[in-house]
Parts: C-alpha cells; sequence; structure tokens
C-alpha cells in the first residue's frame, strides 16, 4: 500500500509538468515585471524593485499552502472528475491572456470548470482521446469540488494578506483637479501546486477509510494541479501594505463563509452547484466594493504643504539603508526646511559626504536618520518622490 502511494506520489508529481499552466504562470510573473519596471522607470526615471521581483514571490509561499492543502484533500477523500481540471486548466488559459490578473484566480477558473463540467457530465460531452473519464453521475463529486473551490479561496486570500502588501509598485497620476498624485499597485501573479484525487487505476483504496463519504471500491490516481492565482490591486486612499493586507482577510474570510456552505452540500449535494456561482459573484462584489470605497476617499500620496512625502524607495539603496519607508514624510535635509523635490537635492548638496533628514513617520512621529555618502552611492539617495509635473502620456489608467 505504502508502495502504491510514494510510486503514485511522483507520478502526480510528473503529471505537473504536464500542464501548460505550470509554465503559463512562469511566464505572466516575468511579463508583470518587467511591465512594472518599465512604468517606474517611465514616471520616476528608476525602478524600485528589480524586474525579478515577481519570479521571486512565485512559489515559496503557494508550496507551503498546496502541501497544506494536499494534505486536507487527500486525507479528507476529495475527489474530482479528471474533466474538472480540463476544464479548469482552459479557462485558466484564456483568463491569464487577459489584461486583468485577478481573473486568473480559482474562484473564477475553477468555477468556470465546474458549472462545465457538470454539464459535460450530464450531456456526456466527450473528452480528448488522450483524457480516460471514469465517472458515472456526478452527485458524489459535486460537494468535494465545490469544498475544494473554497479551500482554493482561502489560500488565495492567504496569499494576497501574507506577499500582496511586499513591493507593491508606485505610479503617478492626476487627479480630477488635474494635480498630479500618487497611488500603489499591486500586480501579481502566484503559483499553488495541489494534489487532488480522481477516478483513476492508479490506488485501490479502502472505502471505509474515508471520513467524508464512501465511493465504494473505486480506484484513484493523484494528480499534482498548478493553480494560477492572480492578483491586481490599485491603492490611492490608504497606506498600501495595510489596504492589501486588509482586502486579503476580506477573501479569507469569503473563502471560510464558502466552506461552511459546500460542507451543506454533503447532505444536500444540490447546495454545492450555488458554490461556483457565489464565488465568482462574490469576489466581484469584494473587489468592486474595494474600488468604489478607495476612488471616493481622499488621495495618501499627495503633495504637502510641509515637507515631501515618499512614494517608494529603491532596495539596497542609502535610503533603504537609513530605514526610509513609503508613507514617511521627510521635513528636513542637513537642517534645511524642503517643499518640492528640488529644494530636497539642492539641500542634499550642502554637505556631500553626510546627509541627515528630519521625517515623520506613519505613526505621525518625528525621527532622525543620518548617513555618510559615497560615490558609489545612489545620486538620489533612492527615494521616490511625487514630481512636480507629469506627463499626459504616462498618466496611470
Amino acid at each position: 500500500m505504502a508502495e502504491a502511494w510514494a510510486i503514485e506520489l511522483f507520478k502526480g508529481l510528473g503529471r505537473l509538468f504536464l500542464n501548460p499552466v505550470f509554465y503559463l504562470v512562469f511566464l505572466a510573473a516575468a511579463y508583470y515585471g518587467i511591465q512594472r519596471v518599465n512604468r517606474e522607470r517611465q514616471h520616476f526615471l528608476v525602478r524600485a524593485e528589480n524586474a525579478y521581483f515577481e519570479l521571486k514571490q512565485l512559489v515559496p509561499l503557494g508550496f507551503i499552502l498546496g502541501v497544506s492543502l494536499s494534505l486536507i484533500t487527500v486525507l479528507a477523500g476529495l475527489t474530482v472528475p479528471i474533466e474538472l481540471l480540463v476544464f479548469a486548466t482552459v479557462a485558466t488559459i484564456i483568463l491569464m491572456l487577459t489584461p486583468k490578473a485577478r481573473w486568473a484566480t480559482p474562484a473564477y477558473t475553477v468555477s468556470i470548470g465546474f458549472i462545465l463540467t457538470f454539464f459535460a457530465l450530464e450531456q456526456n460531452w466527450p473528452l480528448p482521446a488522450f483524457i480516460s473519464s471514469q465517472v458515472e453521475g456526478v452527485e458524489y463529486l459535486l460537494p468535494a469540488a465545490a469544498m475544494i473551490i473554497a479551500l482554493l479561496v482561502i489560500a488565495e486570500g492567504i496569499m494576497i494578506t501574507i506577499n500582496g502588501p511586499k513591493g507593491t509598485s508606485p505610479r503617478l497620476m492626476k487627479s480630477r483637479r488635474g494635480q498630479v498624485v500618487g497611488m500603489h499597485e499591486a500586480k501579481r501573479m502566484w503559483l499553488l501546486p495541489l494534489f487532488l484525487l480522481i477516478p483513476g487505476d492508479a490506488i485501490s483504496l479502502d472505502s471505509t477509510w474515508w471520513p467524508l463519504f464512501s465511493i465504494g471500491d473505486q480506484s484513484y490516481a493523484l494528480v499534482a494541479v498548478p493553480f494560477a492565482i492572480g492578483f491586481q490591486q490599485q491603492i490611492q486612499s490608504k497606506f498600501p501594505a495595510v489596504a492589501v493586507a486588509a482586502y486579503g482577510k476580506k477573501v479569507i474570510f469569503f473563502g471560510a463563509l464558502l466552506l461552511i456552505i459546500a460542507s451543506g452540500a454533503f447532505v444536500y449535494p444540490i447546495v454545492s452547484l450555488a458554490i461556483p456561482v457565489l464565488a465568482i459573484v462574490g469576489r466581484e462584489w469584494l473587489n468592486y466594493r474595494q474600488r468604489s470605497v478607495d476612488a471616493k476617499a481622499a488621495f495618501y500620496f499627495a503633495k504637502k504643504n510641509d515637507g515631501l512625502m515618499i512614494i517608494g524607495v529603491v532596495p539596497h539603496s542609502p535610503a533603504d539603508k537609513m530605514g526610509l519607508k513609503v508613507g514617511e514624510t521627510v521635513l528636513k535635509v542637513n537642517g534645511l526646511q524642503v517643499n518640492d523635490e528640488k529644494g530636497f537635492y539642492q539641500a542634499l548638496q550642502k554637505n556631500a559626504a553626510h546627509c541627515k533628514l528630519e521625517v515623520i513617520d506613519t505613526n505621525n512621529e518625528n525621527r532622525f536618520v543620518q548617513r555618510a555618502l559615497y560615490k558609489t552611492d545612489h545620486h538620489e539617495l533612492g527615494i521616490l518622490f511625487i514630481k512636480e509635473e507629469f506627463k499626459k502620456s504616462h498618466q496611470a489608467v
């Protein structure tokens, strides 16, 4: 028994590399990184994080979550038809080709796959010749698929809460009054590999072992499925890290609500049909609500009468080494009051070997930072400010 599981585990991992989504998420993450760097250079003449930042965020947390969810789905005996994986993969590929990164996430892709699977099994739609389905009826599979949608929504919320606030990208735009203001954007693609059980001939299981439901002497195969989790959020009215984390917690709560509803499907299978609809509508409502509230509030990154607000900090720059943070306001440079970017750099030249800054942190408390300057240092300390002028061709949309 243990040997059969070990063999199937390695075979399942091999199936991971047969799924085109596995490769597309890397291409998408690389594209988002290049796109971000180009925009930041247009707006600030320098980029914040390098173009590999999105790629570095792609796997680590998703792998941890994938292992955790795999244990839950396998130990609970959540079995899904191969049709669900096929349709979810097709939906993912199509939605990844759209400009909206947030659409390429399980709340949409797996929900669409669920709906198409229901009709495919009910209407006996033919599958490609290289895929063999061993499903007769859909009743016992619907609750499991609904539970997996809910679990993936929770995983998405965790990814947003933990990884979303990291390295949000600054950008400039013009307000309705024509003033140059700042905002932040998070646009990511994450990979969550998940082992799922599908009806097959690989592993024969004792039906009494499963805690949720019994399906006789059916055999199963393990398949490692690469789920793409896309995320995109623009923040203009709050501190970026706080706003993104708060949004992620709402997604977690929504996923937990879906999980509670989906658990009822094991008693009333018809309930599971509501899960994909609720997942799509609920995620759209959360996104609409976030954008609506954010658009009506005042801009967080706007010009101040006293000082200059930091909208971005280049990693490993003098500013980063001095501990300067996004959202802080520089009041004085080398003892001189500054109100614009030109005055900031003029005051910086007062002492080319050393700089001392007085700043107001995000808790509205004053503090002083200082550092020796070297010829190899970034010539602008690595601080990104709101520009005095902003070309219309570069305006954020």
